[in-house]
């Protein structure tokens, strides 16, 4: 059998409700060097029947059934491995892929990069509003190479949060350290940032990709994996300055007094995350505060941080979006919402 070019890999668990948009978004894109690999981690849902209701139109796809689920990064790693093409696009189970998105993804695949990263477009949980036009606020194509990994590390890792925006040579992953990022939520970034520097990298700025925002599977961990998981991850690469890492994310953002108030409006922080995470450190003088947060009621916390974004209206539409439809959300958050267009 020829070799893909491109192999489109999808990890998916439990959206049966939403993974045929995604096909019916990618499927007349592809092309006889692409296929779509579909790994399903053991849904309990109707994702296979989803799935296979596409595969007799559709000879390119494939579906792999787990006996088990392994998480999230286990299973996208299974997902390359069991691919067949030179590069993997790991695409996401709930979001679309843009007309033209495959084919411009191919033309940047003939330069011989290592990694593309796409750009995508940020839009309302069903896609009725652009919250955000593009994820990462770039204007034109850039090219990165092993002497520019620095600026690379510090513009681009941020918007790597998303991993559908990946697109990368399977034989580099499969060349690289996998196994230590199992359970970070985050292992394309651990195989893309790891020693020695990746050589050759394109943004491609255009907006590829449409993310239906707010739908991810993860919300109800959102403090641990914010506060702790994605900071840990970034802290713990070899070769990237304290400056350019704290560029990404400060290393303790739970010591910021702004970010519990805004975790404690949303329902992401309460007494139980204080006693889980933040009580074992620091001293009691360090530890009164986020205390008192935690006991601060949700409703004035997320009034308080919608009043917030005010101050910030074009770095804050993605928090106030999750504010005002959180399940603490007030008249205030909305108010402000709908004042800013969200």
């Amino acid at each position: 059998m020829t070799t893909p070019r491109l192999s489109i890999c999808i990890a998916t668990y439990n959206r049966g409700a939403f993974i045929g948009e995604t096909l019916a978004s990618i499927l007349p894109q592809l092309t006889p060097e692409v296929e779509l690999l579909v790994l399903d981690g053991a849904s309990p849902d109707h994702t296979r029947n989803v799935v296979e209701g596409y595969m007799a139109a559709y000879p390119a796809l494939r579906y792999v059934r787990e006996p088990t689920n392994s998480g999230v990064d286990q299973d996208y790693d299974k997902a390359v491995s069991a691919a067949r093409g030179e590069y993997c696009w790991l695409m996401t189970d709930d979001d679309l892929l843009n007309p033209g998105a495959v084919a411009r993804v191919l033309v940047a695949l003939d330069q011989g990069v290592d990694l593309v990263v796409c750009n995508a477009e940020v839009r309302t949980i069903d896609f009725g509003r652009v919250l955000q036009p593009r994820l990462l606020d770039a204007a034109h194509d850039r090219h990165y190479g092993v002497g520019d990994h620095a600026g690379f590390f510090e513009q681009v890792a941020p918007h790597l949060k998303f991993i559908g925006a990946v697109v990368i040579r399977r034989a580099t992953w499969l060349a690289r350290q996998r196994e230590p990022y199992y359970g970070t939520l985050f292992v394309h970034v651990g195989v893309i940032f790891q020693s020695p520097p990746l050589a050759r990298v394109q943004l491609i700025a255009e907006p590829l990709i449409v993310i239906r925002y707010g739908n991810a599977m993860w919300t109800a961990r959102g403090f641990e994996i914010w506060m702790f998981k994605w900071p840990s991850l970034v802290w713990s690469f070899a070769g990237y300055a304290d400056d350019s890492k704290a560029r990404v994310s400060a290393r303790e953002p739970w010591r910021q007094l702004s970010k519990l108030g805004a975790h404690r409006g949303l329902g992401a922080y309460s007494i139980v995350e204080y006693r889980r995470l933040l009580a074992p450190l620091g001293t009691t003088r360090t530890r009164l505060l986020p205390w008192l947060i935690a006991y601060l009621p949700a409703g004035l916390a997320n009034s308080l941080a919608g009043l917030a974004c005010l101050a910030m209206p074009r770095k804050s539409r993605l928090n106030l979006y999750d504010l005002s439809r959180g399940r603490h959300a007030t008249a205030v958050s909305r108010w402000v919402a709908k004042l800013m267009g969200v």
